[in-house]
Parts: structure tokens; C-alpha cells; sequence
């Protein structure tokens, strides 16, 4: 098969869950475009559309049905089950809460924990929760895999960050099946709440709301009815559950994969829009589950470094998932992260997963004749040698780059015996640059790196500004 390189995806993706489950060996063909296809939506859409076996989506089907019941039956809740944003809690809900000012009400299931009521009698939840708890969860680690072998990272890199499965005794799991109803018309309290406006004729939620972020790792959503929208990476908002058949969900990554993968894959912005439901009596359903890291474990970037990624000072430091689900993360922050970052990687083979780095419209382009800064033209360019040269040079004799820290690398290029020795002599790399990431190099290194990799580098940077400089010169005369 020949290369697949970035061609852009019409509309949102879409992929067959069968076709995204690993197995040993070299990957069919099937799997390379399933995990391309993936990637380049998420890069474009933030989303993608999964298709489940017909066996799964009769369940989720049933379990939609009994959420509708499990709603419409359930008494309007007290105060103490209104849901508060507190975030020490992210890893122990369970059971029934509401949220009066977004009209919803969720029921949480969460394997380890038993949901109980108010005067402490057991809750019985709606039907079939673990059976779709265990087809969604494994969809979603099944797409994660499939986003490591798209970064070139060693299978299961993100194993130690998930929780056991199956789990331990007294363990409590902290991924959660969401099963949600929106907008219940005769949800009490949501009259008092002026939480609406008018978009293009439709009645449309949460404005004040409109970029709602997921912590997760992955989240997959089936609904019973269009309504959720996601920001693509022009900005703009895309209906992505509108024309969904039986067999299909929608799935998207979350904040925790954009923090583990050191930006590379971005997480989605969300709203639901409940422009048609006033004459719905049982409002919206969902089943989402969300992909969580365990609350004991940190996200670190230390794989995405070792498979040579450009790892920025903001991902350097671990940090560790309680704190992370902690921490409030500003819409205006996150729209600036929000747009795809990671080029086109080299895979296995001839294969290439393309991730496009689109190019934005802003008040940038303006001046986007303006050159860019000496240090961090440099970065740019050290980082396309990284990916188009050396990493292509260690590919071919079978060589993992693992890249030294700065400190020690300057005893390593001192001693006969050193840890990167072999590594340089055998890719090629420039005599007295330490074996770091080109990233992190300073500068001088950086134009000794470049100029060992693509000899004449520097005179032609020279040639290209003259040119510029030309072309900038009013005409005399």
C-alpha cells in the first residue's frame, strides 16, 4: 500500500470498531486506513464517527430506552443531589444527580461503587450499565491504541495511566458510564434559569457554556437524538451526531490525551444544542463513557520524548492526575490549544499516519510576510530535519531514538564508553552536538545539527533572505 499522506476528510470520519482492534504482527491495511482516518478527523473535527458490531448497538439501543424510563420515572431531586462543580469528587460519583442550571440529570456508573439513595435504600439504575460499561470501554481503549501506534509510540504506552482491567479487589474504577438526559421539559427549576438564546432560528443551550471541555482520555457518546456539536479546527460549529445510523457513536479525545501526548492530539469543545425538544417529554438520553486515567497515576510526556517528539517546556514536568482533574482550565487558554498541532509521523512501513497541522486564519496572516525569529526559525527547521532525515536514517537500521538529557550528555561526549556513543556513530550525528532532541538544543548546536543533515543549510537561509530582502525593495525609477 502506498503512502496515505494528509488528504483531507470532507466530513467527519469514520472508522469500524473491528477494523481499529490491534493484533500481532505486521498491521493489515485495513488497520493503517482505519487509525489514518481516525487521526486526520480528530485533527480536523476534534471527532469521529465509530461503527460498533450489530450486537453492541442492540445493547446500547436497550439501554437508551430503559435511561428514557429510568428519567421520566425518577422524582425531581432534593437539594443535597444538585450537582455542584466540585472537582475532589471527579473519581467518586455515582448514582443520580441533577444539574438544574444546564437542565440535566445524569446517572453515573462507576464499577467498585454502589449508587445509593438519599435515606441510604440501594438506587436501581437503569438496565444493562455494566455490559455497556465493558463494550465501551473496550472501544475506547482499542481507539487509544490506535492514537499510539499513530504517534509511532510502543504498544500500550498508555497502560500504566489506566486503571486495571479487569479491576482489583476493593478497587474503584475511574472511568464512568454517563447515562444522561437533557432538557426534560418538566425538569423543575429550569424556567427560573436564563440560560438560552436564539442562534439561527433554534433555541439553542448554554451560551455562557459553549466551550465545555472533557478530562477524559477518550469519551464515546451514543444518543437517541442529534444535538451535540464540536468545534473543527476553523472555529466553527459541527452538528456531528445528525446523520448517525444504528451501528454508530461519536468519539473524541479529551483534555487528559492533549496533556499525556504533550499537545500533539487536542482535545474537543463541546455544546449540545436542545433547539427541538419542546414537544419531546422525555428530553435528550446519552450513554457517554469516559476513558479516565486512575487518579493515582501522573501524565507524563516521557513516551512521546522517547519516540522523538518535540515535548514543549509547558508538558515537561509530570503531573499527577488528581491534581490535573483539579485544575480549572480556562476556555480562552484551551481555544488557543484547541486547533490541531502534530505534523504527519512516520509509521511502519511505507505508511505515514497523517495528523495535519492546518493552517488557521487570524489576524497573524496579516503579517505573515514578517520572519519569523532566529531561535525559533531554528526550532522549526531542527524539528523537519528531526522527522524528514534522522528519524528516517534510525528506521531503516532498526534504531529506537532515545534522546539524552543536556547536563549528562556533556560527560557522555567526553567519555570512550558513553550510553549514546553507538546511537550518533550510527545515524550519523554531527561531533560535538550532544545526542539530545534537536528541540532542546541551544542554538549553535542547533546549526550544527542542521547543517550536518542537510550540508549548505545555512547559505541557503542566506540566499532566501536576499531574496526576500529584493522583494521588498521599492522599484527606483
Amino acid at each position: 500500500m502506498g503512502p496515505v499522506v494528509g488528504s483531507v476528510l470532507p466530513s467527519l470520519g469514520r472508522v469500524r470498531l473491528a477494523d481499529l482492534v490491534a493484533s500481532e504482527g505486521l498491521p493489515p491495511d485495513s488497520y493503517k486506513i482505519s487509525v489514518s482516518t481516525l487521526t486526520q478527523s480528530f485533527a480536523q473535527y476534534s471527532a469521529a464517527i465509530i461503527e460498533l458490531p450489530p450486537g453492541d448497538s442492540a445493547l446500547l439501543r436497550s439501554g437508551l430506552e430503559s435511561a428514557r424510563l429510568f428519567f421520566h420515572q425518577h422524582a425531581y431531586p432534593p437539594a443535597n443531589m444538585v450537582h455542584t462543580n466540585e472537582t475532589r469528587e471527579w473519581c467518586k460519583t455515582s448514582g443520580y444527580y441533577a444539574d438544574p442550571q444546564l437542565w440535566q440529570e445524569t446517572y453515573d456508573y462507576r464499577p467498585g461503587l454502589t449508587a445509593t439513595e438519599p435515606h441510604g435504600s440501594m438506587e436501581f439504575p437503569p438496565a444493562g450499565l455494566p455490559d455497556i460499561f465493558a463494550v465501551l470501554g473496550k472501544a475506547a481503549r482499542d481507539a487509544l491504541d490506535a492514537i499510539s501506534f499513530s504517534l509511532n509510540l510502543r504498544s500500550f504506552s498508555f497502560a500504566e495511566i489506566l486503571d486495571n482491567m479487569p479491576l482489583r479487589s476493593r478497587e474503584i474504577s475511574s472511568s464512568v458510564l454517563s447515562v444522561c438526559c437533557h432538557s426534560r421539559p418538566s425538569f423543575q427549576g429550569a424556567q427560573n434559569h436564563n440560560l438560552t438564546a436564539q442562534e439561527d432560528g433554534q433555541l439553542v443551550m448554554f451560551p455562557d457554556h459553549e466551550h465545555q471541555v472533557d478530562k477524559a482520555l477518550i469519551t464515546l457518546v451514543k444518543s437517541d437524538m442529534a444535538g451535540l456539536h464540536i468545534k473543527d479546527f476553523h472555529g466553527r460549529w459541527i452538528l456531528v451526531d445528525g446523520d448517525l445510523g444504528p451501528q454508530d457513536a461519536i468519539i473524541y479525545p479529551g483534555l487528559a490525551l492533549y496533556q499525556a501526548t504533550a499537545g500533539y492530539v487536542s482535545s474537543a469543545m463541546l455544546r449540545v444544542d436542545m433547539g427541538n425538544l419542546q414537544s419531546n417529554m422525555y428530553g435528550r438520553c446519552s450513554l457517554a463513557f469516559k476513558l479516565m486515567p486512575r487518579s493515582m497515576a501522573s501524565l507524563s510526556c516521557s513516551e512521546m520524548r522517547a519516540a522523538g517528539h518535540g515535548v514543549e517546556a509547558q508538558f515537561q514536568i509530570p503531573i499527577p492526575v488528581d491534581d490535573f482533574m483539579q485544575r480549572s482550565h480556562s476556555t480562552d487558554q484551551f481555544a488557543k490549544l484547541n486547533y490541531p498541532s502534530y505534523a504527519f509521523q512516520p509509521g511502519q512501513d511505507d505508511f505515514y499516519v497523517a495528523s495535519m497541522k492546518p493552517h488557521i486564519k487570524s489576524k497573524k496572516d496579516k503579517t505573515r510576510c514578517k520572519p519569523l525569529p532566529p531561535s525559533k526559525k531554528l526550532r522549526l527547521e531542527a524539528q523537519r530535519v528531526l522527522k524528514e532525515r534522522v528519524q528516517d536514517i534510525a528506521e531503516k537500521k532498526g534504531i529506537k531514538l532515545r534522546f539524552c538529557n543536556l547536563k549528562e550528555c556533556e560527560g557522555h561526549m567526553l567519555s570512550m564508553d558513553s550510553p549514546c556513543g553507538n546511537i550518533r556513530m550510527e545515524i550519523g550525528w554531527p561531533p560535538g552536538v550532544p545526542f539530545v532532541h534537536p528541540h532542546d538544543l541551544p542554538n549553535k548546536a542547533k546549526l550544527g545539527f542542521l547543517e550536518a543533515y542537510e550540508p549548505g543549510w545555512a547559505a541557503s537561509q542566506q540566499d532566501m533572505e536576499l531574496s526576500l530582502l529584493n522583494l521588498d525593495m521599492p522599484d527606483v525609477g
